[in-house]
């Protein structure tokens, strides 16, 4: 997959500085940027640039809590595009699947998601094309986001489950960053937040399907420019686990989304040995088992946000999917 090379500073952080008390000239001076960068609209880092960005904030604060309070100092209105349409999500689950698939317009970095038996969620944010040592501040602020971004939307006090970073927070300060997350920050080699299904899937508050169709074709066109060469499949199917629940996972919604007509669409997947009919059928019987093994979703619910008028329209095709009934499959699969 092709990486980004740069990334938006975009006009949130002249409002996120200005809360924190801070002048965005000697931030830029200190990290070797042009002092006007963030009064010129569309401008973008290269990775190294980004990172040094970083180390100037972390530098300028001299505060060990520096990077709790640029999150918490985070409001709707100081979002980016990617990163506001998260909040238009349904859950965090839905969320970060949002936010991995587009992280990287944003910021040199992945985002991987694991979900347990159990329904528990973990978060790793990974670097990309980064060399040398990760501004502590910016580790610390990738993992608090996800609580910000999940109380913000909920209005809940949700706390993590586990917190682990490459190194402990200074002694004196290890009770303020426990208190932030909700459990004590634990030491590992990779970075990761867990949060309980219960909160993963806590509906969002946030929630505007329309805002997000507001975002989503221009985030959709610049993951496409990076990305030109994706299969059709593939694309289809990433486009189907967003369509599927609104019932709106037509060929027609897809090609339109694509950019192209019905007829190219369905050559481009016959090319691959592919048909928009059992890439629809493949990707629901994913989901279904994912939400059959990994929540308690009931049956109306798993048909509904796979897309089905009916219970007994999914009931028949899992039956004939899998030659089993789901509850019977639910079974099965946490058994296994």
């Amino acid at each position: 997959m092709t990486r980004n090379q740069s990334f938006p500073l975009d006009i949130g952080w002249q409002l996120i500085l200005k809360d924190l008390g801070f002048q965005p000239a000697r931030v830029l001076r200190r990290a070797g940027l042009p002092q006007d960068l963030l009064s010129r609209p569309g401008q973008s880092l290269s990775t190294e640039e980004y990172l040094r960005f970083w180390q100037s904030l972390e530098d300028e604060a001299a505060d060990p809590l520096f990077a709790l309070r640029i999150i918490e100092s985070v409001s709707a209105e100081s979002f980016n595009p990617p990163v506001f349409a998260a909040l238009c999500s349904a859950n965090l689950m839905q969320a970060v699947q949002r936010l991995a698939k587009y992280k990287q317009l944003v910021a040199p970095m992945s985002l991987d998601i694991e979900v347990a038996g159990n329904g528990d969620l973990t978060l790793s944010p990974r670097w990309l094309l980064a060399r040398g040592d990760i501004p502590y501040s910016l580790q610390v602020a990738e993992l608090a986001f996800f609580v910000r971004l999940v109380r913000l939307a909920t209005r809940e006090p949700v706390n993590a489950l586990g917190v682990t970073l490459p190194a402990l927070p200074p002694a004196a300060h290890a009770r303020q960053y426990a208190s932030f997350f909700g459990v004590p920050v634990q030491r590992g080699a990779n970075l990761s937040i867990r949060f309980a299904a219960v909160d993963a899937l806590r509906p969002f508050l946030t929630l505007n399907e329309g805002m997000w169709r507001v975002f989503e074709p221009d985030l959709r066109r610049r993951l496409s420019e990076l990305d030109a060469t994706a299969a059709t499949a593939e694309r289809v199917r990433a486009l189907l686990l967003e369509l599927l629940p609104s019932n709106a996972a037509s060929i027609e919604e897809v090609a339109a989304r694509l950019c192209m007509s019905k007829r190219t669409l369905q050559r481009r997947l016959e090319d691959e040995g592919e048909n928009f009919r059992a890439l629809v059928n493949s990707t629901r019987e994913s989901l279904a088992r994912h939400y059959l093994e990994n929540t308690a979703l009931s049956g109306t619910e798993i048909a509904f946000l796979l897309g089905f008028e009916d219970p007994n329209s999914f009931y028949r095709a899992f039956l004939d999917w899998t030659g089993q009934p789901p509850d019977r499959a639910r079974h099965a699969l946490r058994l296994n």
